[in-house]
C-alpha cells in the first residue's frame, strides 16, 4: 500500500511539472491532422497484440533486484535443489550450509559465478553447481502523456516499452508522438525512445524498468503529409526541428520510378507549391505542416494491354504509346473459333466513371431509406421491413464492380481508337447459345434457333415470374450493345430477333410507394445490369 501511495505522489508531482508547448499553425492544423482518411505511420502498432504477452526473457545484462527468484542446484558430495530462492530486502539469497549470498546489483551473467565463490568456501571441488535467475520481480510503473488511458500498470521489469504503452490503450491518434517518448526515474529523464527505429528496423532496446518509473508520451509537434508514388503514404513525424527531404526517404520507401517531388508549404500565411527534382532532396528543408507528393515524371513510351479469350499467343502485350485498336487486332492470331464480329473492348477509366456514378446513386438511395418517415404505427412497421431489405440490397450492390465496356459497332473506325494503359480486349468464342437470366421461371441457356424471337425464348424458360418488370427487358448483343424491350400487346408485332451469343436479362419490378426510392432503385438496377451484366435481386 505504501508503495502505491509513493508512486501516486510521484506521478502527481511529475504531472504538475509538465509544460506542453505545441507549436502549430492554426490556419492549417485541422486540415493537416484530419488528413481526409490518411493514416499516421505506426498507428496500427498498438492494437492489443502486446499487452497480453507476459513472458520471462533472459537478459545477460539484467541487474538482479529485490524479489527476483533464483534457481540453485548442487550435486556431487553434497546434493541441494531449490527452484525458488527469493532475493530478500537486504539483497541476499540464503542457501543452507552455505549461508547468505549477496546478489543485489549483480548482472544475470555473473549470478552462477558469485554463488560458486560462496559454495567453494564451504565445500571442496567435488561439489558441482548450476544457478540462474528463474523469475524477475513484478513492477508497477506509470504510463502518462498522450496515451488513451494514462495510469498505473504492472508487468515484468524486462517487458518492452511497447507492451506498457499497449496496456495504456496506445498513443492517441493525431496527438501523441511515436518519436518523443521519455522514461523518467526520480523525476529525471534517463532514456529517450524513438519507435520509428522499431517500426523500420525492428530495433528494441532491452531496457530494464524499475518500480515507480514513468513512461511519458510527449505531444506530437512536427508532422508532414506524404503522398504519391511511395509505399508508405502516411503522416510522418519530423525528429529535429528542421529536417531535409532526404531524411524521410528511408521511411516512406519511394517507388523506383520516382524522380521528383512537389512540396506544399505555408509561407506568409499562404500555401506555396513548388516542384523539385529528387536529386535536390538533400537541400530542401521540411517543417511542420508541409505536404510532399512524390511523382514519376517520365514520358511513358510503352503501355500494357490485355488480350483475352479465343486467340493464339500472349495475353499481355507491351505496345508503343499511341497504338490503335486496329494495330493490335491486325496482329492477333485468331483461331477458327474466334468471333471476330463481336470483339469486346474494356477500359479502366470507363469502369471508374461507371463505378463513381453507381456509388453516388447508392449513397442517395441510402440517405432516402434512412430518412424515410412514417405517419402511423402500421406504416412504420412496413417501412422498417422495407428499409432493412433495401439496406441489405445497397450493401450487395456496393460489391458489384463495373466492367467499363466500350461498345464497338461495325461502322467504327478502329484506327481512331487509341489504346490506353490497362485496356482489355476480349475475343469471344463463336457460340450458338442464347442465355436468358433474371425474372423468368427457369433461367437457362438455350440453343439458338433462327425462327425464335425474344418472347419465344422467354416462353421457353417458363415465362415471367411475378416479380418481373415487363418494361425492363434487356437484349444484350454479343458486342455489348443493349436494346431495351417492352413486352406488351403493342410490342408483340415488333418482337425482336435474337442472334447467336446474345443474352436476355429480365429485370425485377420495383415495388414501393415512395416515388423517390422507386426512381433511384430503378436506375440502380438498370445501371448494374448494363455496366456489370449482373442481375441483382432486391
Amino acid at each position: 500500500m505504501k508503495r502505491l501511495i509513493s508512486i501516486l505522489l510521484l506521478l502527481s508531482n511529475f504531472l504538475l511539472s509538465i509544460e506542453v508547448n505545441l507549436e502549430t499553425n492554426p490556419t492549417q492544423e485541422s486540415e493537416l491532422y484530419s488528413g481526409d482518411g490518411q493514416k499516421y505511420f505506426g498507428e496500427r502498432l498498438f492494437k492489443g497484440k502486446f499487452k497480453e504477452n507476459r513472458q520471462f526473457r533472459y537478459n545477460a545484462k539484467y541487474v538482479v533486484a529485490i524479489d527476483d527468484r533464483v534457481s540453485v542446484k548442487m550435486w556431487g558430495t553434497h546434493d541441494y535443489l531449490d527452484d525458488n530462492l527469493t532475493v530478500d530486502k537486504q539483497g541476499n539469497i540464503f542457501i543452507p550450509e552455505v549461508g547468505s549470498v549477496y546478489l543485489l546489483g549483480i548482472t544475470a551473467d555473473r549470478v552462477q559465478e558469485i554463488i560458486q565463490q560462496s559454495v567453494s568456501k564451504v565445500f571442496n571441488s567435488n561439489v558441482h553447481l548450476y544457478a540462474n535467475i528463474k523469475q524477475y520481480q513484478d513492477i508497477s510503473l506509470m504510463v502518462s502523456g498522450t496515451v488513451v488511458n494514462a495510469g498505473l500498470y504492472s508487468g515484468l521489469s524486462t517487458d518492452s516499452i511497447v507492451q506498457f504503452i499497449d496496456k495504456a490503450g496506445g498513443i492517441i491518434r493525431g496527438e501523441g508522438s511515436y518519436r518523443h517518448i521519455e522514461i523518467l526515474r526520480d523525476n529525471q529523464v534517463i532514456k529517450s525512445i524513438d519507435l520509428y527505429d522499431f517500426l523500420t528496423k525492428g530495433i528494441m532496446d532491452n531496457f530494464q524498468f524499475k518500480n515507480a518509473d514513468v513512461i511519458l508520451i510527449k505531444p506530437l509537434k512536427r508532422l508532414i503529409s506524404v503522398t504519391g508514388d511511395v509505399r508508405r503514404p502516411y503522416f510522418f513525424e519530423l525528429l529535429p526541428k528542421e529536417a531535409m527531404v532526404e531524411d524521410i526517404l528511408r521511411y516512406i520507401l519511394p517507388k523506383e520510378a520516382v524522380n521528383s517531388f512537389i512540396l506544399t508549404t505555408w509561407r506568409d500565411k499562404q500555401e506555396i507549391t513548388t516542384e523539385y527534382s529528387l536529386d535536390k532532396a538533400n537541400t530542401i528543408p521540411l517543417k511542420h505542416g508541409d505536404k510532399i507528393n512524390f511523382v514519376s515524371n517520365y514520358y511513358i513510351k510503352n503501355i500494357e494491354v490485355h488480350i483475352e479469350g479465343e486467340h493464339k499467343g500472349t495475353n499481355f502485350l507491351s505496345i508503343p504509346k499511341g497504338s490503335t485498336l486496329y494495330d493490335i487486332l491486325s496482329k492477333v492470331q485468331f483461331t477458327p473459333l474466334s468471333d471476330i464480329q463481336h470483339i469486346q473492348f474494356y477500359r479502366k477509366k470507363i469502369a471508374l466513371i461507371q463505378q463513381s456514378l453507381l456509388d453516388v446513386k447508392l449513397k442517395d438511395l441510402e440517405a432516402r431509406v434512412l430518412s424515410n418517415n412514417s405517419t402511423t404505427k402500421d406504416e412504420a412497421a412496413i417501412n422498417q421491413a422495407e428499409s432493412t431489405q433495401l439496406l441489405s440490397f445497397i450493401q450487395r450492390a456496393k460489391e458489384v464492380k463495373q466492367k467499363g465496356q466500350v461498345v464497338l459497332r461495325k461502322h467504327n473506325n478502329l484506327k481512331k481508337i487509341i489504346l490506353e494503359q490497362g485496356d482489355r480486349i476480349f475475343i469471344a468464342k463463336k457460340s450458338n447459345i442464347v442465355v436468358v437470366q433474371g425474372e423468368v421461371s427457369i433461367p437457362t441457356a438455350i440453343a439458338y434457333d433462327k425462327e425464335m424471337k425474344l418472347s419465344d425464348y422467354i416462353d421457353f424458360c417458363g415465362g415471367y415470374t411475378d416479380d418481373a418488370d415487363m418494361n425492363k427487358i434487356l437484349l444484350i448483343k454479343a458486342n455489348g450493345r443493349v436494346i431495351r424491350y417492352h413486352d406488351s400487346l403493342f410490342s408483340k408485332s415488333e418482337d425482336m430477333m435474337v442472334e447467336p451469343s446474345d443474352s436476355i436479362l429480365v429485370l425485377q419490378e420495383v415495388k414501393t410507394k415512395n416515388m423517390l426510392i422507386f426512381k433511384d432503385l430503378t436506375q440502380i438496377l438498370y445501371q448494374i445490369a448494363l455496366g456489370a451484366a449482373v442481375i441483382l435481386k432486391l
